[in-house]
């Protein structure tokens, strides 16, 4: 199991919970589980692209990306970006 660290707007969506305990063997599998995977996940299943992952502080994409293995220490925390002009 994995810790799932979220910002507040996510965690007013997932029922005022801004931390979650997920099962997966990866990355994606643990997001997916979440309540707001809908949120996070465009209809493609894909990441959407406001939104950063970081597992145990190393941003997702420096590692194996939504496939990084999981282990039951590993703490997941997402970030959405910040955009605008």
């Amino acid at each position: 199991m994995a810790v799932v660290l979220l910002p507040s707007l996510l965690a007013t969506e997932a029922g005022g919970q801004n931390r979650l305990v997920v099962e997966g063997a990866t990355l994606g599998d643990a997001l997916r589980e979440l309540p707001i995977s809908n949120l996070i996940f465009d209809e493609r299943g894909e990441l959407r692209g406001l939104v950063n992952v970081y597992l145990d502080g190393v941003d997702m994409r420096e590692r194996e990306g939504l496939s990084t293995p999981l282990s039951d220490s590993d703490e997941i925390r997402l970030v959405g970006a910040i955009a605008g002009g």
